[in-house]
C-alpha cells in the first residue's frame, strides 16, 4: 500500500516592486531629478525636475502609473 501524500506547505505572499516615482531629467541629464504626481481626482499628472526646473503637465486615467506620466514627457519632448 501506497503513503498518503503530505499536503504542501503554502507558499508566502510574493513581494512585487515598488515602481519608481523619480526618473533621470532629459534637459539636464541628472539621475533621479525628476519627481512625478499624480492627482487622481483632477485627473492630471505633474512632472518636475528638482535641478533645472523643467516642468510638464498631462492628463491621466485611473489606471496611469508615474512612469506613464514620464513616457508621455519622453514622447512629447520627441
Amino acid at each position: 500500500q501506497g503513503k498518503r501524500k503530505s499536503a504542501s506547505k503554502p507558499e508566502g505572499k510574493k513581494k512585487r516592486e515598488t515602481l519608481s516615482t523619480t526618473f533621470q531629467c532629459l534637459f539636464c541629464n541628472h539621475e533621479n531629478s525628476v519627481s512625478v504626481k499624480i492627482d487622481k481626482k483632477a485627473s492630471t499628472g505633474e512632472l518636475t525636475c528638482k535641478v533645472c526646473g523643467q516642468t510638464f503637465q498631462t492628463v491621466t486615467n485611473y489606471l496611469s502609473a508615474p512612469i506613464d506620466v514620464y513616457s508621455d514627457w519622453v514622447d512629447a519632448c520627441d
